[in-house]
């Protein structure tokens, strides 16, 4: 079998002084990020899933960000695709799970110590994520107070209204919520409503009527749907690793993130369900 030359076939193969796949994605600084501080097999692994989630959760945030904008100006339509895509977006974070999970506790016990401190809890890119979504804990700032510049970019978004902020000011075009939700400081964390609940299922018993604000509905629940899970598979991950040791960051571990399993973000959305 006589194998293809790309180069016959039209490919380009010299690169001197010309963008390369590598110049393009500045490979060369994103392959040299990774620097165990052990020599233990497994602290790669650790490494580059965190990395990449990192990753993933800043194109979400550039998504969340574009689709906000789009909804506050009226655009519905691209806005469901970035949120739609959002969703696939958690897809990817959950199946990357899969992956850790093949690390046993005792390959974990390697290299725990070189952690120091350091935890999930602390990243700024899911704080954020959190706060557009309306979990608006203001405590969670603590943990970068360190960092000046991590802060601001969290008050900041603290000032503007949540995603679903943005959802019920569109509901209120078409089917009344109350004034109170609507005046609300929006640096707060949201509280469920039962008039907000009551406008929604108004949308939910005519979908052909509203079917705009029906579909953002949707598009709303598939995304915590997958944060859900992100989350359910976050706890299993860490209880099949640890237990129920404390996390390195100090936190109960599988403890406090059992607890978080029980935030909601769309609270409205998931609760008319059983009264429809």
């Amino acid at each position: 079998m006589t194998l293809p030359d790309p180069e016959k076939l039209g490919a380009q193969m010299s690169f001197d002084g010309r963008m390369s796949y590598t110049d393009y994605l500045r490979l060369d600084p994103l392959l040299d990020a990774q620097h165990p501080l052990s020599d233990a097999h497994d602290e790669m692994l650790f490494i580059i899933q965190h990395q990449t989630s990192e990753l993933w959760m800043r194109l979400a945030i550039h998504e969340m960000g574009a689709a906000r904008k789009l909804m506050i100006d009226g655009h519905l339509r691209p806005a469901f695709k970035m949120l739609a895509r959002v969703t696939r977006i958690f897809e990817q974070l959950n199946n990357a799970w899969d992956v850790l999970r093949t690390m046993t506790p005792s390959d974990y016990t390697t290299f725990r110590a070189a952690l120091g401190q350091s935890s999930g809890f602390q990243s700024h890119q899911y704080r954020m994520c959190e706060y557009m979504l309306g979990n608006r804990n203001r405590a969670m700032l603590k943990p970068h107070a360190h960092r000046p510049d991590l802060t601001a970019a969290l008050l900041a978004e603290l000032d503007q209204p949540s995603l679903y902020d943005v959802a019920l000011r569109l509901l209120n075009e078409k089917v009344p919520v109350p004034q109170a939700v609507l005046s609300r400081d929006p640096g707060q964390p949201y509280k469920a409503d039962a008039g907000v609940q009551a406008a929604w299922v108004t949308v939910y018993q005519s979908p052909e009527t509203y079917w705009e604000l029906y579909e953002l509905a949707e598009k709303l629940v598939d995304f915590e749907d997958y944060f859900r899970r992100w989350r359910f598979n976050h706890v299993t991950t860490v209880e099949r690793v640890i237990g129920f040791k404390r996390g390195t960051g100090g936190t109960g571990g599988v403890d406090y993130l059992k607890k978080m399993l029980g935030v909601e973000l769309f609270p409205e959305l998931w609760h008319l369900r059983t009264v429809l």
